[in-house]
């Protein structure tokens, strides 16, 4: 006992020592000085200050037309991250000027001279001069060189590598993406020494609900953002209380920020230096909490997202959704909620409006602290019935016998495996969105006919006319829309939204602008204001034979999953003769048009990206409740989105195994030289055929060429899998990146991606890894071996 507590002592020692070693204390910072009576104006070009190596700059951003925020910003990367700002609830207009005075004052003043922002320096202490640091740290220093002001002391919602924040502090989430004014979150380090996340009174600052804490307490507490890409809690004793996160990427390789999001997630990203202006991006590196849909619980407030949504998280970004039924007060601030897009079930007691509702169930949701009611040991259709029967009953929540009944506005709403019940969402009967509107043909007609019988109610023989007219009209309403029955059936037991064809027909502009295509679809780009991200990719499948199958296949496969590395579906159309998908659009394209470009992605890109296909596909084969084999994965279907994180799409080929089964047997699918051998053989499939596709993807990853080119000048080198073990047998693997500068560097790397590689293209199914083994072999968490012989493939292909 004794033995571990000195060993424990002396790891916190070394810790603190490595700490303190790359600690901004330790390390000089050079800049360029700007002196009194220098200004920079909102709106003229060049109108900036930038550090020595120009890594940073101060100075405004524009961020509407005459409307400037006065910012500091990484200077080298195409983004122009901001991580510092001066009052984002009030921009500066056009002409305004922030200028170090000759009386050494440091203020903003608007065109007209009046004062806007200053740095609040007390008028005894006269500053020398002004400067931009590497460190991205903005200082005013006095004649000693001391610093007087800076902003690292005064953080907005980011921290950045050599920053300190001492107790009390705080981070303040910005409003939207692009609204730099205060926020709904708070990163908050209290003088006791905790350290804890927010949500707030918005619009006030005042704290409402902690949704994450450290739990440490005491005085003398100091956030740090190390040199080493480390952020931690640590006492003024060196000992180091709690690990924020836990970076190994060096600073001097990689562009480093933490960031309390919009959103309420603390993200760390990294961005790497030397990937070129036009393919470098930020990925996450780590996320605090780990899921704050189940973090947020607040009696008070709407939770994580709006009143009458739900929150979705998939290990990186948070996603907020409106039931069907329910749309976003403002698409383009989805914190505000959702509101109820059908009339109300009447409270009176001579109608009986209880026939005209049902329930949209939605698995593995919750919405805590709603409730009205709670009953125990009831059945689920007992819980349906007492909610009809009390017009107040929005929805119910069911698990286990327990029933909640729940009241309007709902809060904390989430969907997550681990809460197991349903909610069951009560809405009218037709459609769910049945609202009095002028442009609503269906209830113009109904109207007309209302009137019309009231007007000929004289004539017994007149109503009887009307009505034999009115069942036709119903009769050919029901025969124009057969599948109707179906999108109900899909949409209540799947989280998707049942377009119609006119929507999308508008949200397409027709299916003007397309995006790719297939031997069975078009893919089409739209636009929709009430949808995650506003932009969508329509897939319209065409008419003949077999899309009707893959409609089914690609509507049960996506509609039930949902995870970071999979292209969400939100929904389709179901409308006479017209099958169509909606997924979230993805920004960047495919990956084979990012991989087999002139200029290549960099490594660490390759390398994010091929994790991120093994982790989708491991979700697929072993976290579905029907295990998915998608039967078609190559660089073409896998999607990129704004991060270039790896998004696998099209199951329109996908085999669902059930529950008690490990083999299916069906006809040759999937693409030419990604199509694993027991297809050819006529041998019961496995999920091993996407680990062969996967290790085929994987090889085009790492030497940036397709597995088959007829441009090569060496015959040899055609069929990429043969080249790949040739090179790996003769110990000659760096002609596979002779051309790779970056990946040379990496060398020991590449070698063992090319063994995984080939092991996933092994003959014999059962020799294969499973993704499993494969996402842990990428991460570096198992032991790579050298895989047995290959035999040529090459006639096979």
């Amino acid at each position: 006992m004794h033995l571990t507590m000195a060993f424990a002592q002396l790891y916190s020692m070394l810790l603190s020592l490595l700490f303190a070693l790359c600690s901004p204390s330790v390390l000089s910072q050079t800049s360029s000085n700007i002196t009194p009576g220098n200004s920079l104006i909102a709106g003229e070009d060049g109108s900036l200050w930038a550090s020595p190596s120009a890594e940073f700059a101060f100075g405004f951003k524009q961020i509407e037309e005459n409307g400037f925020l006065l910012a500091i910003w990484f200077n080298k990367i195409p983004e122009q991250t901001i991580v510092w700002s001066v009052d984002g609830q009030n921009l500066a207009p056009k002409g305004s000027k922030v200028e170090l005075t000759s009386n050494a004052w440091f203020r903003l003043v608007d065109p007209n001279g009046k004062q806007l922002w200053d740095a609040s320096l007390s008028r005894t202490r006269v500053v020398a001069y002004a400067a931009m640091l590497d460190s991205g740290n903005f200082v005013l220093c006095g004649q000693d060189s001391h610093n007087l002001w800076q902003s690292f002391e005064q953080p907005t919602d980011t921290i950045l590598p050599g920053q300190v924040l001492n107790q009390p502090a705080q981070l303040v989430a910005r409003y939207l993406p692009t609204n730099y004014s205060r926020g709904r979150f708070l990163f908050n380090l209290q003088p006791d020494g905790n350290l804890l996340l927010y949500t707030t009174f918005f619009p006030t600052d005042l704290v409402n609900f902690a949704y994450w804490s450290t739990q440490a307490f005491g005085t003398g507490f100091s956030l740090i953002f190390n040199l080493s890409g480390y952020i931690i809690l640590r006492a003024d004793n060196g000992t180091i209380i709690s690990t924020i996160s836990s970076n190994t990427l060096s600073t001097q390789n990689f562009y480093q920020r933490a960031v309390l999001d919009y959103d309420g997630v603390f993200r760390h990203y990294i961005y790497p230096k030397n990937s070129g202006s036009s393919t470098g991006s930020w990925s996450t590196f780590s996320v605090t909490p780990s899921n704050i849909c189940l973090r947020v619980n607040g009696v008070m407030g709407s939770g994580a997202c709006g009143f009458n949504s739900y929150c979705t998280f998939d290990g990186t970004n948070k996603s907020c959704q409106c039931p069907n039924g329910y749309s976003f007060i403002d698409p383009y601030d989805v914190m505000k909620g959702c509101k109820q897009d059908f009339v109300s079930q009447s409270c009176d007691q001579t109608s009986r409006e209880i026939d005209l509702f049902d329930f949209l169930e939605i698995p593995n949701m919750d919405w805590p602290f709603s409730d009205s009611e709670q009953f125990e040991l009831v059945s689920e259709d007992w819980c349906k019935q007492e909610c009809l029967a009390d017009c107040f009953c929005s929805s119910v929540i069911f698990k286990n016998g327990y029933c909640w009944k729940k009241k309007q506005p709902l809060s904390n709403g989430r969907v997550d495996p681990s809460i197991r019940g349903k909610a069951l969402i009560k809405i009218r009967k037709d459609n769910a969105t049945l609202i009095l509107k002028d442009n609503n043909k269906d209830n113009d007609r109904s109207q007309l006919i209302i009137i019309g019988s009231t007007l000929l109610s004289s004539s017994v023989f007149l109503n009887l006319v009307l009505l034999v007219v009115a069942c036709l009209v119903a009769y050919r309403c029901g025969r124009s829309n057969p599948k109707g029955d179906q999108a109900v059936q899909l949409t209540s037991t799947m989280n998707l939204r049942s377009f119609t064809y006119e929507e999308l027909w508008k949200g397409t502009k027709g299916f003007t602008e397309e995006l790719g295509r297939g031997a069975f679809s078009i893919v089409y780009k739209g636009f929709l204001p009430n949808t995650p991200g506003n932009l969508i990719a329509v897939k319209k499948l065409n008419m003949v034979k077999g899309s009707e199958k893959e409609f089914e296949a690609e509507v049960s496969a996506i509609g039930r999953t949902h995870h970071r590395n999979l292209v969400q579906l939100l929904g389709f159309c179901n409308e006479g003769e017209d099958r169509l998908l909606v997924y979230e659009f993805m920004s960047r394209g495919t990956l084979a048009k990012f991989l087999f470009k002139d200029q290549r992605p960099t490594w660490y890109q390759r390398v994010d990206i091929a994790i991120g296909i093994a982790k989708g596909l491991l979700y697929l084969h072993e976290d579905c409740s029907t295990q998915i084999i998608h039967c078609d994965i190559k660089p073409q279907n896998i999607l990129l989105d704004d991060a270039y994180t790896a998004r696998i799409s099209d199951f329109g080929l996908a085999k669902l195994l059930k529950i008690d089964q490990t083999v299916t047997t069906t006809a040759i699918r999937g693409t030419k030289g990604y199509v694993a051998i027991e297809w050819f053989k006529n041998k019961p499939i496995t999920i091993k055929v996407d680990v062969y596709s996967f290790g085929v993807v994987l090889l085009e990853l790492i030497c940036c060429r397709k597995n088959f080119d007829m441009n090569v000048e060496d015959e040899h080198k055609m069929v990429l899998i043969d080249w790949v073990y040739d090179c790996f047998h003769y110990g000659k693997l760096d002609l596979l990146v002779e051309d790779d500068e970056e990946a040379q560097i990496y060398m020991k790397k590449v070698e063992e991606y090319v063994k995984i590689g080939l092991w996933c293209i092994q003959e014999d199914p059962s020799g294969r890894p499973t993704m499993k083994q494969v996402v842990q072999m990428l991460e570096g968490f198992m032991d790579v071996s050298n895989p047995p012989y290959l035999s040529s493939f090459t006639s096979q292909r």
